[in-house]
C-alpha cells in the first residue's frame, strides 16, 4: 500500500500566504469597523410555513431587500 502524500515531494508554488497583523488593536479596530459597517437584518423570530420553495424563497428576497425600520 503506497502512502496517499508523498512527504518527500517539495512544494513547487505557494498560491497566497496569510501574514501576522502588526499590531494585533489595528487589526482588532478594523475587523470592528467592518462588522459595524455591515447592515443588520431583522426578520421576527418564528415558524414560517410556506406551499413552496419558491414562495419562501421570495418571501426572504422581499425581506431581506426592504428597508430597515427605525
Amino acid at each position: 500500500m503506497q502512502p496517499v502524500v508523498n512527504c518527500e515531494e517539495l512544494i513547487g508554488k505557494v498560491v497566497g500566504r496569510r501574514r501576522r497583523p502588526v499590531d494585533a488593536m489595528t487589526y482588532a479596530d478594523g475587523l470592528q469597523r467592518t462588522m459595524g459597517q455591515m447592515v443588520r437584518i431583522r426578520v421576527k423570530r418564528g415558524v414560517y410555513k410556506f406551499h413552496s420553495h419558491e414562495e419562501a424563497d421570495q418571501w426572504l428576497t422581499d425581506h431581506l431587500t426592504r428597508k430597515p425600520e427605525n
